[in-house]
């Protein structure tokens, strides 16, 4: 049989058990705020039982505290990490879109194009009442600059928006690696501690919040495995390995991580980049990191969407012609010469190899349609590569759906070209006070030309540098020379009033040109104004942007970036409410509640206590035995 004594062995394990119970939920109250802290529990399990040796057989032997163990379920996990990736997608392009959004607003606070645009052209009804006025053709003239002044602040916006978002997708990566850096060396804590028969559950706890962070940036898949004796398949060691993927790649290996590092590109994707964008690539093998997979999402993306955005409106088309320095598409994506965006110097991709090019010629129709694009290369390719070329579909830049900074930038390009266009094209057929014809109104003022007037070895028109008669080389202003000009160089960074124009009102033509029967130029004075007649239907009566008229400029383009960013703001409460939702979820499971904590400390209590009562009544029992039993 068993002890005369083992029963208070029994009510021991009792005591031992309640009371690593009761301190366990002492701990879970004092975390109860704590953020990422999941709940604790001691596992307990009945001891062996011994042989009695009687007829009843086996005797209980107690209770033990197996372990103390975080409630945490990894399908509530996986889920919370999915919505994460979704939710910073969307929160990041929204609170970019917003600042966007907020460029082009125009009302009573903040006047903006429609209406700079409108006092123009009340200003230049003015001059058709009073067109010798001096006065009057200056508050026209300054209403024009305006308007070329609302363009230069919004590209100067749009400029350090994006250089800002390209700050903050360096910062981020930096994020990335301190996450991954973190979590191996946690890694390495928790096994170590595990391995000696311990339970690092705060270390948990730490390691699962910043998988939470991670998530939130890339789309990531988190792994956990036990590692069992290689022996012994059954028998585990204690210790776990802890993968992180990425991209199918492997951000982090247990004990080891892979970095990710930005590196500025050599050539700009867009015409209106600016200098120093970053690209991302893995640090140990400078693969580029695809931040388009189909199924990445995260902050990460989403700023490159904002950055890099041109809602797949680069140049594409299939390489035509090869020689040594040159590559030649017909036929390509962009036919319009004023939707033309191709950065002076940029990059192409062609068999997902990419090729920089120094400079570019274009090819036009008599219909002054796009119909070739021969690119410029400083490297020549040998005969093998030009056959491996040949025939090949070329990208020019990057393809991104979305409306970013690029596709508003280009917007604007397109906008100002035509309309830029059009008024040069009207004012040209006018003269000025002094009798002479009329010249551009409106230039660009392009200080990356060079002295000599030429276009650095690419040019749009056929013509060659010497023939750039419509160049001023002195200043570096385009003033475009005819209609066959394609306006290229002509951006909202540097749209402007002609100098000369603005210096000297009386060169603004207001009359037009009539001649007699000796096909002399008729003057008829400088109150004449019927040029602007012609003028003012510029205003709305021709198609100058998406088949309307100059004034839906700001409609197009806000009805754009309201749909985008509200489309964010949806898609970006939407998963906030999904995370609610898994978090509660998650808490249901792991997070501490006070209540239920309450009662849980008031029935180990009552365990411990009758734990306690236990050994007071086999006390008494012994008391009898030994002092009152006997001869």
């Amino acid at each position: 049989m068993s002890s005369q004594f083992f029963g208070l062995n029994v009510a021991y394990t009792g005591l031992n058990a309640y009371m690593a119970s009761i301190n366990t939920t002492a701990n879970n109250i004092s975390n109860v705020q704590t953020k990422g802290y999941s709940k604790q529990v001691v596992e307990l399990e009945s001891q062996s039982a011994i042989r009695a040796f009687d007829r009843y057989g086996n005797v209980g032997a107690g209770v033990s505290a197996k372990q103390v163990s975080q409630l945490r379920d990894l399908y509530y996990d996986t889920k919370y990490w999915n919505n994460e990736s979704y939710k910073g997608y969307y929160s990041t392009k929204e609170y970019y879109m917003l600042q966007i959004e907020n460029y082009y607003t125009d009302d009573a606070t903040t006047p903006g194009f429609s209406s700079v645009f409108a006092s123009m052209f009340n200003s230049l009804d003015a001059v058709k009442s009073n067109a010798g006025s001096t006065s009057v053709r200056n508050q026209f003239i300054s209403d024009a600059s305006k308007l070329c002044s609302y363009f230069n602040t919004n590209a100067s916006r749009l400029e350090l928006l994006q250089a800002t978002v390209n700050d903050e997708v360096k910062t981020t990566v930096n994020n990335i690696n301190s996450i991954a850096q973190k979590v191996a060396l946690l890694n390495k804590q928790i096994n170590t501690i595990e391995q000696n028969g311990g339970q690092a559950n705060e270390l948990r706890d730490q390691r699962a919040l910043l998988v939470d962070e991670l998530s939130g940036i890339v789309t990531i898949e988190a792994k956990e495995a036990e590692v069992t004796n290689s022996n012994y398949p059954d028998m585990y060691t204690g210790a776990t390995t802890y993968t992180i993927k990425v991209n199918g790649q492997v951000l982090v290996d247990t004990y080891e991580y892979n970095t990710l590092k930005t590196v500025t590109r050599t050539n700009k994707y867009n015409q209106s980049d600016i200098d120093g964008l970053y690209d991302v690539v893995w640090e140990a093998t400078d693969v580029k990191f695809d931040v388009w997979g189909n199924n990445q999402r995260g902050s990460l993306r989403g700023l490159f969407e904002i950055r890099d955005g041109n809602d797949r409106q680069n140049l594409k088309g299939q390489v035509s012609e090869t020689g040594t320095n040159t590559l030649k598409i017909t036929n390509p994506s962009i036919t319009n010469a004023m939707e033309l965006n191709l950065p002076p110097t940029g990059t192409i991709m062609v068999n997902n190899t990419y090729y920089n090019y120094s400079s570019f010629d274009v090819e036009m129709d008599a219909d002054e349609n796009i119909t070739s694009v021969t690119f410029n290369f400083d490297t020549g390719f040998s005969d093998t590569v030009q056959t491996k070329l040949a025939a090949q579909n070329l990208v020019v830049g990057s393809t991104v759906d979305y409306k970013g900074i690029p596709y508003y930038m280009n917007q604007m390009n397109l906008f100002l070209r035509n309309f830029s266009r059009v008024t040069n094209d009207l004012h040209k057929q006018g003269i000025d006070m002094n009798g002479d014809d009329g010249t551009s109104f409106f230039v660009a003022n392009d200080v990356n030309m060079n002295r000599e007037g030429d276009f650095d070895g690419y040019y749009l028109d056929g013509t060659t540098a010497d023939d750039l008669s419509g160049i001023t080389d002195a200043t570096g202003t385009i003033t475009f020379r005819d209609s066959s000009d394609t306006y290229y160089r002509l951006t909202a960074a540097n749209v402007m009033v002609a100098s000369a124009i603005s210096a000297h009102p009386e060169k603004m033509a207001t009359t037009k040109k009539r001649y007699d029967d000796d096909n002399n130029v008729i003057n008829d004075g400088v109150d004449s104004a019927t040029l602007v007649k012609d003028w003012l239907t510029l205003e709305k009566d021709v198609k100058v942007f998406r088949d309307g008229g100059a004034n839906t400029f700001l409609q197009c383009i806000y009805a754009d970036v309201t749909v985008d960013t509200q489309e964010c703001s949806t898609f970006t409460e939407n998963f906030t409410n999904i995370e609610e939702t898994i978090q509660n979820q998650r808490d249901s499971v792991s997070g501490v509640d006070e209540d239920e904590e309450a009662l849980d400390l008031v029935k180990f209590q009552n365990a411990y206590n009758l734990s306690s009562k236990m050994i007071s009544v086999l006390a008494e029992i012994y008391d009898q035995l030994i002092l009152r039993t006997g001869v």
